[in-house]
């Protein structure tokens, strides 16, 4: 298989370090549980019984709310590798390509046992187009052979997406568990910023974090993101005060194109 078609994914994060609601949480330990029943499955039935035993979730929120460090932790209890597809790699503009290379991704995955991770599903399972001509009946038939293929899959397949319906309707149809990563909320976003900081980072006595909680609605990822450049501007030397924090937050702002609030 060419290497460039999967890349491993790891994370040095525990599940203490994951701030998610309750229901998202419930949802994801429904996995684990099937990921430890399953080989009891596969032994108590027949043959006939086992096919089809795979277990397919569909992931989707905004970036930065989890979703692949989610996937990466869950590989990392139940003691298995975790990979994402290149899914730029995959899609051909070459009749059969990408059915060649799903098919070849899929077999390997199989024999290792791997979970697969397949980060902008949408690449390769958005919805289905009116046929206006060949390439739309090519592209139909694709996604319609895609399905059939992850059907098939024994193990555990993820998939994400930023936009829950920008996923092909057949397919939406085919997830044991669709998984909302929501956008962390004020009480979330208090955890995430005392986990940002841990014991060895000092903070000015001004930084009230309950109160940069409350007003800024950004991501876990965007939390560390600017933990990260707090801490680089003071090189370990001096504290880390409102300044670092809001100069921070306003790059963050910028980046996505979104307005600071001024409340």
């Amino acid at each position: 298989m060419s290497k460039e078609l999967l890349k491993k994914i790891t994370t040095s994060l525990s599940w203490d370090d994951l701030v998610l609601q309750n229901e998202t949480l419930k949802q994801i330990n429904d996995i684990l549980t099937w990921l430890k029943i399953k080989p009891l499955i596969h032994n108590s039935f027949s043959e006939g019984i086992k096919k089809n035993k795979g277990y397919r979730v569909l992931f989707y929120g905004p970036p930065g709310t989890g979703k692949k460090i989610t996937a990466s932790l869950i590989g990392k209890m139940a003691d298995k590798e975790v990979y994402t597809p290149d899914l730029f790699a995959i899609v051909s503009k070459y009749i059969g390509e990408t059915e060649k290379n799903l098919a070849e991704i899929l077999y390997k995955a199989q024999k290792e046992n791997w979970i697969l991770f397949f980060d902008e599903a949408d690449a390769l399972f958005g919805k289905r187009t009116e046929v206006r001509d060949a390439h739309d009946k090519n592209t139909n038939q694709e996604i319609a052979y895609l399905l059939q293929r992850v059907e098939e899959y024994e193990g555990l397949l993820i998939f994400a997406t930023n936009i829950k319906n920008n996923i092909d309707n057949a397919f939406i149809r085919r997830f044991q568990s669709i998984i909302h990563f929501h956008p962390p909320g004020p009480e979330e976003r208090l955890v995430l910023w005392q986990k940002a900081f841990n014991s060895k980072d000092t903070l000015a006595k001004e930084v009230n974090m309950k109160a940069i909680a409350d007003k800024y609605e950004i991501t876990g990822k965007e939390i560390q993101e600017i933990a990260k450049r707090c801490k680089s501007q003071i090189k370990g030397i001096g504290k880390i005060n409102n300044y670092h924090i809001t100069k921070g937050i306003e790059v963050v702002y910028k980046l996505s194109g979104r307005k600071i609030p001024v409340r």
